[in-house]
C-alpha cells in the first residue's frame, strides 16, 4: 500500500526487452536504501526491485503491466515519480493507494496558472471507471483531489512543491499518464450497480 504522496524523481537509465517483459532501471538516491524483493511504485504502479547498486536499481514489468499502464510508454532520461511502501504507523498524508493502475488517461491540456497549474486528463469511460468531484484520484502516482469531473475527463490543480518533486513538471497535450481512481469512489459505484 502507497500514499500517493512522491519521495523522489528516479531517471530512466536503461531499458531491456525480454520476452514480454520490459526490465527497467532507475537511477535513484532511494537505491542505497533499497532491497531486492521490495515494492516501489513507479509513477503509481507497484514493481519489485530485482537488482540494485548503490545509485541505481532495476525492476521487471510484465506484459499486463505494459498494456494497462504507461510503463511501456518510457524512455531513457525520462523522470519516474518513486514512493516506497508505506509503514504501518505513519501518517496517511494523501490516501490509500494500492499500487495497481486502473488505465492511462492523456493530458489534454496543461495550464499556469501564475503560481499553480491545472491540468486535465481525458479517459476511456469503458471499464466503468468514475471521479468524484472533490474525490481522490492518483495520477501518475501522485495522490490528488478532482476538480471539474465529467463523464471522461477530470481536471487537479497542482501547488509549485508538487510540480517541482514530481513529473508533472514534463506534462504537455498529449501526455500518457497512469489512474488509479480511489477505492471509496469506486466502492460507492459498485453498491450504486447493485440498487
Amino acid at each position: 500500500m502507497f500514499t500517493g504522496i512522491i519521495e523522489q524523481l528516479g531517471v530512466v537509465s536503461n531499458l531491456e526487452k525480454e520476452d514480454g517483459n520490459l526490465h527497467i532501471t532507475v537511477d535513484s538516491p532511494l537505491a542505497s536504501e533499497l532491497k531486492i524483493d521490495q515494492s516501489l511504485a513507479h509513477n503509481g504502479v507497484c514493481l519489485t526491485v530485482v537488482s540494485k547498486t548503490d545509485t541505481s536499481y532495476t525492476v521487471t514489468a510484465i506484459d499486463e503491466t505494459l498494456q494497462k499502464s504507461n510503463i511501456g510508454h518510457l524512455q531513457i532520461n525520462d523522470l519516474v515519480n518513486l514512493e516506497r511502501a508505506m509503514k504501518i504507523g505513519d501518517r496517511l498524508d494523501g490516501h490509500i493507494v494500492q499500487g495497481h493502475v486502473d488505465q492511462t488517461a492523456v493530458c489534454t491540456k496543461a495550464e499556469d496558472l501564475n503560481g499553480s497549474w491545472k491540468y486535465t486528463f481525458t479517459y476511456d469511460v469503458t471499464p466503468k471507471n468514475i471521479t468524484i468531484e472533490k474525490g481522490s484520484i492518483t495520477v501518475n502516482g501522485v495522490s490528488l483531489t478532482v476538480v471539474d469531473s465529467g463523464v471522461n475527463s477530470f481536471s487537479v490543480a497542482i501547488i509549485p512543491y508538487t510540480f517541482e518533486h514530481t513529473n508533472f513538471k514534463t506534462f504537455k497535450e498529449g501526455t500518457v499518464v497512469n489512474l488509479e481512481f480511489d477505492m471509496i469512489g469506486k466502492y460507492i459505484q459498485k453498491l450504486s450497480a447493485l440498487n
